[in-house]
């Protein structure tokens, strides 16, 4: 148990799990009393020139003052972080607050009766790293920590003294990204800087945070040494099926066979087919030489001594396949928490536990570290899936469309989490951001642990790559093994959101392929308009409705007839590819008929004639619909591989994951090399099939686009965002959460330039007629009690009353058919001008950060659930877009004849409803029903906001890994 030093209480929030420079991690926390004897030994393993760059002379040891002054905080005024690896402190930083004569100052209470100075709001900083860990990144993730700290405690400003020749130490606040002064006095850099956030240091941030967490997973994904721990003497258990699999896999590094039940004079494990033997231990401590990846597969409660052994070795990164964890109830989960805190106490990273495994095909590494009985063909497609069942379904669809349907596509690499416990999918994509061997990302999620995180990452992502999900446990709780943040978004919204990110998104494991097959193998179309050309009159109409279905734009189908040629097809295609109205073709096929028989020499001329074709103009994407046509499929085969180029092996086809053959019930055909630049013609079994992967790439095609100008955030002059804080925070002195009364809503909303059409209660006949005198007729007469708000179908409005008898016969009305005056609460309204009821919403989630939300007032919204949503803050375009993906936007512009309505106004309330949340993350719901927008502006007839503390953002503060 950590004690607290002076006047608080230890600050347990301020530990923290980080990922450094070279993939390995730290633990960062504050030190304390109890670190003593750490801090004397890490200062005498500190070299002589380091001291000296740390003090400014020579400074062999640290006198019994110096131990107790650094290990005595009061974590306000005074605050030193350690950076610790296996509970040895590897790095240190402290501040201490200063005054502006740079003397040491103090936020304590002045005594009684004296007068309170000013707390200053400056502190000196100061770092030392141990020699061997320079280099690691790790002054960079403390400099974070104990700014964060430090912004905390209300100091907004670092000071540091730097000698010249340090120029590791200079660098490393230089480069931070905050805005910072430079001078030189008595042979001393003298360095101040700013902590409050900056775009750059943001940017300065999240480009450190890709880098550590890319090279954490590439350490798991490319180790030079491996050791399977718990692999058997005799063939089968997954232990020594893992063995095996790594073996059979052509695995280049070095690999070992760990079990303590080996007997001591076993050396080597011999291979059940004859095969090479692997060297065998009882032990990872007896391996000489380093183990960079360790594979663990015992029982559950043997995993912490095999972990503890892999630690004490530097082992560097482990994946547990061992079930028995969160999955299996709360005694597991709490056994995997210590799992992953045991690990991070070594400065390792975690693929499970409950995992299938990895595979990387790279020809350098060859590795597969998976209950797969053989490595999957080498491709450019990753694959992530936290499910194991699900992760071989994709890797044996792969293999036998592959071999059979589609030509042979190939894995760069698949992660298989289980639990997910340490390494998720925000790691694997990290890696798969800057990987040059994956050109399509492919992901299964059962959850979203951080879905803010997951979409920074997929949207920087996607721009460079297509990243695409199906995500499972849609419509209820994640698998029991995964700890997931609690939304109130239903996954409908959650959906958009990814959407609006660049991602993807499918509904099966089937749509996933179809898309990650042709993303990978053709370029991305320029527009929507598709041609379509075949030898079948009904495939090409089934190919056309299908088009029309999924937002394209066909051109109706050209038919070759069934005696066309391949001569015909390819002179069909070539136009059809050199045709400026055209932006992809779908090729439609069915068998030839007069006696031929598949794979005949027709089909083989037939896919070169496509396939000539298509590398006349490979600017525009070609896919291919069959029905029973296996040669043509494999006839494209012959040259449609993805896999980089190798030697032929002796080594045989192997057979899908699953054991399944291919339709044939044979290996697939040996691909004949390609043009490393070459583009691949995919095919499919079916139209809807094909098509609705080639409307995937259009849509993400036309995300690629936008994003090259995402638009910006307006900056209205007329917004008072002070007067907005400060109305913020005195109605927060009332309470921790409340809903703001009407003259509050009306203030907040208005210093943002959005102004409410003013409402004045009518709680009896009198007080209705004089309201409307006061606010000018004609006006609408309405109720707001709760159960009737905006059920104008309930008759709970009265529109256009004119003069005081109409005003008073519907208020009459009213209470004769719905409740008394105080069960209604009714109000006057002036009549705003005709146009169309909208929704504006915001709301902060925990999990995904604030949304904006539009539709149309009323059944639109209510029963079909035709609302679009965007993740704050909004640019002008993302307003645009916001306004235009409802499906009932028609009724914005002029469908069927009516006027259009003033959308550019509507797009400037959108606007201003993002700017208002993004500036005061206090303001946690605003909610206007409904926005009339008419002809010329918008008028906003009903407003409510509610103000909270607001949520804490991990993704703004330091670099931290999942809390355990």
């Amino acid at each position: 148990m950590q004690i607290s030093s002076d006047r608080h209480e230890y600050p347990a929030h301020w530990e923290a799990d980080v990922v450094l420079r070279d993939g390995g991690t730290a633990r960062v926390r504050p030190i304390t009393v109890d670190d003593a004897e750490r801090l004397v030994s890490f200062y005498e393993q500190v070299s002589d020139e380091s001291k000296y760059y740390r003090f400014f002379a020579p400074y062999p040891r640290l006198s019994a003052k110096d131990v107790h002054r650094f290990t005595h905080h009061d974590f306000v005024d005074r605050v030193g972080l350690a950076a610790t690896v296996g509970g040895e402190f590897i790095a240190t930083v402290r501040y201490d607050r200063i005054g502006p004569d740079g003397a040491p100052a103090s936020s304590h209470p002045s005594p009684a009766g004296a007068p309170a100075p000013a707390v200053s709001d400056e502190a000196e900083v100061a770092f030392l790293v141990q020699d061997a860990h320079q280099g690691r990144g790790i002054a960079s993730a403390l400099l974070e920590h104990i700014a964060a700290v430090a912004r905390e405690r209300g100091i907004r400003r670092f000071a540091a003294e730097v000698l010249p020749a340090n120029s590791k130490m200079i660098k490393v606040f230089t480069d931070a990204g905050y805005t910072q002064k430079r001078s030189f006095e008595d042979g001393v850099v003298r360095l101040e800087f700013d902590l409050e956030p900056t775009d750059r240091s943001l940017a300065v941030q999240q480009a450190r945070e890709q880098r550590a967490e890319a090279r954490s997973v590439r350490r798991l994904l490319t180790p030079g040494s491996v050791a399977v721990i718990g692999a058997g003497r005799r063939p089968g258990g997954v232990g020594r099926s893992l063995l095996d699999n790594i073996r059979d896999g052509g695995f280049t590094g070095r690999l070992y066979a760990v079990n303590k039940a080996f007997p001591p004079e076993l050396k080597e494990l011999a291979g059940g087919d004859g095969s090479e033997g692997v060297p065998a231990h009882r032990s990872v401590r007896d391996i000489d030489g380093q183990v960079d990846l360790a594979v663990v597969a015992v029982p559950a409660e043997q995993v912490p001594e095999a972990v503890a052994e892999c630690g004490e070795h530097g082992v560097r990164g482990l994946v547990v396949t061992s079930a028995g964890y969160a999955e299996a109830g709360p005694e597991g989960r709490e056994r995997q928490r210590a799992l992953v805190r045991q690990a991070r106490t070594y400065g390792m990273r975690i693929i499970g536990p409950n995992a299938f495994g990895v595979i990387n095909t790279s020809p350098d590494v060859r590795l597969n570290a998976s209950l797969a009985p053989e490595m999957p063909r080498p491709g450019r497609i990753g694959l992530f899936a936290q499910s194991g069942a699900i992760g071989i379904a994709l890797l044996s669809r792969l293999h036998r469309r592959g071999g059979g349907v589609t030509g042979v596509t190939g894995v760069s690499t698949f992660v298989s989490s289980g639990n997910r416990a340490d390494v998720s999918g925000n790691d694997v994509m990290q890696y798969w951001y800057d990987d040059p061997d994956t050109d399509v990302a492919l992901m299964y999620l059962e959850s979203i642990g951080n879905p803010r995180k997951f979409t920074r990452l997929a949207r920087r992502t996607a721009a460079v790559k297509p990243l695409v999900v199906v995500q499972g446990a849609r419509h209820g709780a994640g698998p029991r093994g995964h700890a997931v943040r609690a939304t109130r978004l239903p996954h409908e919204t959650v959906s958009a959101l990814l959407r609006q990110a660049g991602v993807i998104r499918v509904d099966t494991i089937t749509e996933l392929v179809d898309a990650g097959l042709l993303l990978a193998r053709q370029p991305l179309p320029s527009g929507p308009r598709v041609a379509i050309l075949g030898n079948s009159e009904s495939l090409g109409l089934l190919t056309y409705e299908a088009c029309l279905a999924e937002g394209l734009r066909p051109h109706h189908p050209l038919d070759l007839t069934t005696a066309a040629s391949a001569a015909d097809f390819h002179a069909a295609l070539s136009r059809a590819l050199a045709d400026d109205t055209c932006d992809a073709v779908v090729v439609t096929a069915i068998p030839a008929l007069g006696g031929r028989t598949a794979g005949s020499v027709g089909d083989a001329a037939l896919a070169e004639a496509l396939r000539s074709a298509a590398a006349a103009t490979p600017a525009k994407p070609v896919l291919v619909v069959h029905v029973e046509l296996g040669g043509l499929a494999e006839a494209l085969s012959a040259a449609a591989s993805t896999a980089p180029r190798t030697e032929p092996s002796a080594r045989p086809r192997p057979t899908p994951p699953t054991g399944e053959r291919t339709p044939a019930d044979s290996p697939p055909p040996a691909p004949v090399p390609l043009p490393e630049d070459a583009h691949l013609i995919p095919a499919y079994p079916a139209a809807e099939r094909a098509v609705r992967a080639l409307a995937h790439s259009v849509t993400y095609a036309q995300w690629r686009r936008d994003a090259a100008d995402p638009g910006k955030v307006p900056q209205y002059e007329d917004i008072d965002e002070k007067g907005a804080a400060e109305l913020i925070h005195a109605q927060l002195t009332r309470g921790q959460g409340l809903t703001l009364g009407t003259e509050e809503t009306c203030g907040l909303l208005g210093a943002y330039g959005i102004h409410v059409h003013r409402a004045l209660p009518a709680p009896t006949p009198d007080a209705a007629v004089e309201a409307a005198r006061t606010l000018g007729r004609p006006v609408a007469l309405k109720v707001t009690a709760p159960h009737l708000r905006h059920r104008a179908d309930l008759g709970g409005v009265r529109l256009d009353l004119a003069n005081e008898e109409q005003l008073r016969r519907a208020y009459a009305e009213l209470t004769q058919q719905l409740g008394t005056p105080e069960e209604l609460r009714p109000v006057v309204q002036r009549m705003a001008p005709r146009g169309v009821d909208t929704i504006v919403r915001a709301v902060i989630d925990s999990a995904a950060g604030a949304v904006l939300s539009f539709g149309l007032a009323g059944p639109p919204s209510q029963l079909l659930g035709d609302m679009a949503h965007r993740l704050i803050p909004v640019t002008d375009r993302e307003a645009t877009s916001l306004v235009r993906s409802i499906r009932t936007a028609p009724l914005l512009f002029g469908w069927r004849g009516s006027t259009p309505v003033d959308t550019p106004a509507l797009e400037e309330l959108l606007l201003r409803v993002s700017r208002l949340v993004d500036d005061h993350p206090e303001v946690v719901a605003v909610s206007l029903e409904p926005v009339v927008v008419a002809t010329h502006g918008v008028s906003v007839l009903s407003a409510s906001v509610r103000l909270a503390p607001p949520p804490a953002r991990d993704d703004l503060g330091p670099r931290t890994l999942p809390a355990y």
